[in-house]
């Protein structure tokens, strides 16, 4: 039965570019996730947009000395390229600068206010000296109260997870200029966030299907108690608090930037030729909504949204699930932005293909603990795996049927040995929907290779440039064989390497799209000619790129 998947993916601050870290946690598997849906014929909406807001932004404009309006449109731009450049394909990629997502975050905001799930108190606030301002909660760093991390942010600690307050942290100072900040009274408002402890330890009981780490850090989350958070801050840059005498201070930006999964389904629905009412679809009952977000997010999206989402009411869908992956390192290091280490998108797409990259990635996903990307692996993947399994196993039968078979497909049944291949081919379907339905990105991109090297000892068995010299025939049902792995190994791959799917699709003689095939094996029709190929990837030189690309680091 056809399902209605809703995919939210985080939303990147519009401060800077992206690099591999952000792809390979958030990005990539859920694009993965979604052509694979959509292969299976189900109804999917994509979306995510920039996140416009926030102090990092207006930060940046003033280093630049220009404004935060034209930051976030430079980055939002550069953004859309990169997602182009990578195959990342939204329904909808937006922005939180929009009418609508303004007018949908007013509207949680006066809905809870309404509810009485949001209130007035007095709040001790970080205001800098020597700068003579208040301070965003993530410009305070300090020692996390909860496991000593010595450099947690005054909005959450990037080692335990835990969101704080700035005044918890131990000896804060300003990330900004290293000033001790003083704490004064400020009204803001709170949200009663302890008003939804139980309904979401209620929620959470039938949860055990989560990936370990986010079901054990949300229930010992809730398992300290909640706290009521504030929500707006004393900013002039981001959504208006819609209340009369509010004009100095705005939604705080981790309140209102989540309501951008909703605004964003709205905005598309909204678009010409569309129903309006359309996103309905993907937040009512029967719809499964998942949010591929890096695990510093995780409380963000399995306690604060979803109590969200309880407060606003008229049923809209609470998340399925919410596969957070863990962080990708770089060559032995934490990617870091002020360091300069970090290998960059825009940089990358301007030298190198996207496959190898997202094979890569998808093959070392930190998707149950932190993950590593180097420069010798990847090359080494590109020519063992790709190269020298997958493209190997498929160019040279291709050119093996142009020399000696004019390119037309033969009509020949598999003998005993070949129905065993096909039978693995059929069960490698089976086997990697299973993977990739539970988020299991890696598994399933397993299978798909133990495919290709199945086909590869099977054509070494048969050795069909020994017999296609003495029995036509029986070359012929090699051919036969082997021509339909590589039709299901086109569609295995797909998810994964996307535009080396589409040249394969089109060398085994289809029009059209791929994915317009379903998760089934198609092969070529018998009498057809096929079009000459070329390779689907070619092989790196080790020692040059090693050598360009760690000397680029830092």
């Amino acid at each position: 039965m056809t399902e209605s998947i809703f995919i939210g993916v985080a939303w990147p601050y519009a401060n800077g570019s992206l690099h591999l870290g952000h792809i390979a946690g958030a990005y990539l598997p859920a694009d993965i996730f979604a052509r694979y849906h959509r292969t299976m014929g189900n109804r999917v909406l994509m979306v995510s947009g920039s996140d416009q807001h926030g102090t990092a932004i207006t930060l940046r404009a003033e280093r630049d000395g220009t404004t935060p309006s034209a930051v976030a449109s430079e980055n939002h731009a550069e953004f859309l390229e990169s997602w182009k450049g990578l195959g990342i394909s939204w329904d909808l990629f937006t922005s939180t600068g929009t009418a609508n997502h303004r007018s949908w975050a007013q509207s949680f905001f006066t809905r809870l206010l309404d509810a009485g799930l949001l209130y007035q108190a007095t709040a001790e606030l970080p205001f800098s000296p020597t700068l003579g301002r208040y301070l965003p909660d993530r410009y305070v760093v300090g020692g996390c109260p909860h496991c000593g991390f010595d450099n947690a942010r005054g909005d959450q600690c990037d080692h335990c997870g835990r969101p704080l307050d700035p005044k918890d942290l131990i000896n804060p100072k300003s990330s900004i200029d290293g000033s001790t900040p003083e704490f004064r009274d400020r009204i803001h408002y709170m949200l009663r966030l302890t008003a939804f402890l139980e309904p979401l330890q209620a929620w959470l009981k039938d949860k055990g299907y989560w990936r370990p780490n986010v079901i054990n850090f949300t229930n010992g989350f809730l398992a300290n108690g909640l706290k009521d958070r504030a929500i707006t801050r004393d900013l002039d840059w981001g959504v208006p608090v819609p209340v009369e005498g509010w004009d100095d201070r705005r939604i705080y930006v981790w309140f209102e930037a989540v309501i951008g999964y909703l605004s964003a389904s709205v905005e598309w629905a909204s678009a010409e030729g569309r129903d309006p009412e359309a996103w309905r679809a993907w937040w009512g009952p029967d719809s499964k909504a998942y949010y591929f977000i890096g695990k510093d997010n995780i409380p963000f999206h399995t306690i604060i949204w979803p109590a969200m989402l309880m407060g606003y009411g008229e049923g809209l869908a609470l998340p399925h699930d919410v596969p957070a992956n863990e962080f990708l390192n770089l060559e032995g290091k934490q990617f870091s932005t002020s360091r300069n280490w970090a290998v960059w998108v825009p940089d990358y797409l301007s030298r190198y293909p996207v496959d190898p990259l997202r094979y890569v990635l998808a093959a070392t996903m930190p998707e149950t603990s932190d993950s590593e990307f180097r420069w010798s692996e990847y090359v080494r993947r590109n020519n063992n795996e790709l190269v020298g399994t997958y493209g190997n196993l498929v160019h040279r039968m291709l050119t093996f049927l142009q020399r000696n078979f004019d390119g037309v497909v033969p009509a020949a049944d598999p003998d005993e040995r070949g129905r065993e291949l096909l039978l693995k081919a059929e069960q490698a379907l089976v086997f990697a929907s299973t993977h990739l339905a539970a988020c299991s990105f890696r598994l399933a991109l397993g299978v798909a290779m133990g495919l290709a090297q199945d086909g590869n000892r099977y054509l070494d068995e048969r050795a069909p440039w020994r017999t296609v010299k003495v029995d036509r025939e029986d070359t012929a049902r090699t051919m036969s064989t082997i021509l339909s792995v590589i039709a299901t190994l086109k569609t295995l791959f797909y998810p994964f390497l996307p535009f080396s799917s589409q040249d394969l699709h089109g060398f085994l003689g289809f029009s059209g799209d791929v994915q317009d095939v379903g998760w089934r094996t198609v092969p070529p029709t018998a009498g057809d000619k096929l079009p000459v190929p070329s390779p689907l990837f070619l092989k790196m030189d080790e020692n040059e790129v090693v050598e360009r690309e760690t000397s680029r680091l830092g």
